[in-house]
């Protein structure tokens, strides 16, 4: 469906055709002055420089033209040469209804439906998920479901970090704790036991000692790098034990995942492109992509236009070790082959953007994807604590990421304790909480530009006020409970029937005017990747609908049929809000 500005639009491009004017002129946008008027166009100005006439006659000329046009209630030409436009409220009223009854308010029509991969999370096995990984699940996850509400075809891959030196490093440790496991036996045959040899808790403390030990004892190093070896050319007893560490590790990660709503289609890791490298590898070498450089394997991704040195694209090291842009690139050919998708969105740390740009040029030139195939990188600022520095724990480490929840949900459930108006039951107060709570750590990350950095503030996420995800459920919660009083008092059980009616007030219209954005906006975040401009308009429909809320007494009308038309407004109003913070991967209680 056409959006209501795009219509717009089109009247007054319409109205500079017929004035014998270039018809792109009439471009309408949102006014920067709504005390004065609803929409603007500026063509009039930059016509009148190619036509070397008065700016404000042109205009004039428009608005005359324009005068007897339903769709608008205003039209003023004002010096130098602005146009402004005020909708009227019938049209604004029919753009609503039509909105109103369309899938997804028409937010999905007439777009050229893609087939895209997002690839975000990127944990390592056997280590507990922390907070550097909450930005990159929460802001993939927001752009999977903005993609998928938008109508195209979005497969979400976590692309966990599983056959590197960690697995080495580990089974290297395993070896010399439990010498005696049947894993380490070459002898063995038959199945190995079907319990791991460790919990999840020993896993987790294996890989940090590991790792620690690798750092000064270099013969544990070189061990390490020999299990690795061996695992990646395929030993029984590694990858045995690889499979117990995967089993463990991917459902803790799925736990953790589900508690911030957030879901992968595809579990896949780099050992899953593991079998593409050397093929790969030998096809750039036999094509003449790849040279050796120092003795190291490289490709030449340079470009005339670049401002500054892109260095070559290493491939493989001078010992013939594959590196991550190796199993990036090999991961693309698996992408390729099995989904041949028209675009791949890495969300991913922006301090990784030189990788990224070496590998995107790497694929494009050798031909692993084809060059109509979109690459993009979206990366993503740090998560700050107060002092501008890296979030912490108090005693200076890594936070993990369940700490977190569960520290915001405490938070949340306080201060709703204290609210000695609030009616709920202790299970539905920390059910509520939770909910809440999600709503804050979301919204307080995806409010923000992904590329910025940002302070983690839990007493300013979590407050009722100003710019938050609570304060977005809290509007919501007033909607719903505004729609069961009316039910309670009224009686009516059919109040999804009522229709909305044309604004009777400034601030009737106002929301409306909101309202009616919803597709045009959502059109825009996806196209620009930029889950904030959702957060920024249901923060702008929450202030829209409270002014409302504030100048009309909805339950207490004594006219019915504006009383239902209100309800209606409501009920739709609620339905925008409900696709907005879905799309988000978040969702609202019934009471708070």
């Amino acid at each position: 469906m056409k959006y209501l500005i795009d219509i717009l639009t089109e009247e007054v491009r319409g109205a500079f055709a017929s004035a014998g004017l270039d018809r792109n002129y009439g471009k309408v946008s949102v006014s920067n002055r709504p005390d004065l008027c609803e929409f603007q166009c500026n063509g009039a100005m930059a016509a009148a420089k190619k036509e070397k006439k008065n700016p404000l006659e042109i205009a004039e000329n428009i608005a005359g033209a324009l005068k007897s046009n339903d769709k608008f209630s205003s039209v003023e030409a004002v010096k130098p040469g602005f146009l402004n436009l005020k909708v009227s409220e019938e049209f604004l009223l029919s753009c609503l209804k039509d909105m109103d009854g369309k899938e997804k308010c028409g937010a999905d029509e007439d777009n050229a439906k893609r087939k895209i991969m997002i690839d975000y999370g990127g944990p390592n096995v056997a280590k507990p998920l922390h907070i550097g990984h909450l930005r990159s699940a929460i802001i993939g996850e927001a752009v999977k479901r903005m993609g998928r509400f938008m109508g195209h075809d979005v497969t979400g891959d976590i692309h966990m970090g599983d056959w590197g030196l960690q697995m080495g490093l580990i089974i290297a440790e395993l070896r010399e704790r439990k010498p005696d496991l049947p894993y380490f036996d070459p002898a063995h045959t038959g199945d190995y036991p079907s319990e791991a040899p460790f919990t999840l808790s020993e896993l987790e403390e294996i890989y940090p000692a590991a790792s620690a030990k690798s750092k000064e004892d270099e013969g544990f190093k070189d061990k390490a790098m020999e299990e690795t070896f061996k695992l990646q050319n395929g030993d029984k007893g590694n990858l045995a034990i690889w499979h117990k560490i995967m089993e463990l590790s991917v459902a803790d990660l799925k736990k953790n995942y589900r508690k911030l709503n957030v879901d992968f289609d595809l579990w896949k890791g780099e050992s899953d492109a593991d079998p593409y490298i050397r093929p790969m590898v030998e096809r750039f070498k036999n094509e003449g992509y790849a040279y050796e450089s120092q003795g190291a394997l490289v490709i030449d991704v340079s470009e005339e236009t670049d401002a500054k040195e892109i260095p070559p694209c290493m491939v493989l090291k001078s010992d013939g070790a594959a590196l991550y842009t190796t199993t990036d690139l090999a991961t693309l050919v698996e992408r390729e082959k099995d989904y041949a998708p028209d675009q791949v969105i890495y969300v991913v740390d922006k301090r990784q953007s030189l990788h990224f740009t070496q590998v995107f040029r790497a694929a494009k030139k050798t031909g692993i994807v084809p060059k109509e195939t979109s690459l993009d990188f979206l990366g993503f600022g740090t998560m700050n604590g107060r002092d501008g520095k890296p979030f912490k724990t108090r005693e200076g480490g890594v936070m993990r990421l369940e700490v977190l929840i569960n520290d915001v949900c405490e938070e949340m459930y306080k201060k709703m304790k204290d609210n000695d108006g609030i009616s709920l039951s202790e299970e539905e107060m920390r059910d509520t909480a939770e909910i809440i709570a999600l709503s804050a750590i979301k919204y307080g990350d995806l409010s923000n530009q992904a590329s910025k950095d940002y302070v983690f503030d839990i007493d300013k996420f979590t407050s009722f006020e100003g710019n938050t995800g609570p304060y977005i459920m809290y509007t919501m919660v007033r909607i719903k409970s505004i729609l069961r009083k009316y039910e309670e008092k009224y009686g009516d059980s059919d109040i999804d029937s009522f229709e909305m009616r044309s604004a009777g007030t400034p601030e009737e219209k106002s929301l409306m005017l909101t309202l009616s954005s919803f597709g045009n906006m959502m059109k825009s975040a996806f196209d620009e990747l930029a889950p904030h401009r959702i957060c920024a308009y249901i923060y702008e429909l929450s202030n829209e609908f409270n002014r409302f809320y504030h100048e009309t007494r909805i339950i207490a009308e004594e006219d019915k049929e504006r009383r239902e038309g209100w309800i209606a407004l409501l009920i739709f109003t609620l339905k925008i809000f409900e696709y907005a913070i879905d799309v988000l991967g978040m969702k609202a209680p019934e009471r708070m």
